[in-house]
């Protein structure tokens, strides 16, 4: 059997000053042509209620700061998103529906 058949399994290492994880209320994702990017974000004070200027509309600004950038190549997305969906999966049969509100 060649090496591309076999089964690939990555042993993740978390180093000490990771373990704890960051905390993060909002992500954003965008694209460049080599990697999809992945913000995480924090709010770092209270949402304003704005008039943009040119148009006259209302809007809610929501200062934030990114605790933390993720950078993955395109052919990892589709990988990246059958785990969240397994795992969003297994959350909802372990603890119920989301409240998605």
């Amino acid at each position: 059997m060649n090496e591309e058949s076999l089964e690939h399994r990555v042993e993740i290492v978390v180093g000490e000053d990771q373990e704890a994880g960051v905390f993060a209320g909002f992500a954003s994702v965008w694209r460049t042509q080599e990697a999809f990017v992945l913000d995480f974000a924090i709010e770092t004070r209270l949402s304003e209620r704005l008039e943009d200027t040119a148009t006259g509309e209302e809007y809610v600004q929501i200062p934030a700061r990114v605790v933390s950038r993720i950078r993955i190549p395109p052919a990892q997305v589709w990988e990246l998103m059958k785990a969240l969906e397994q795992n969003l999966s297994a959350y909802e049969r372990d603890y119920g529906p989301l409240n998605r509100d």
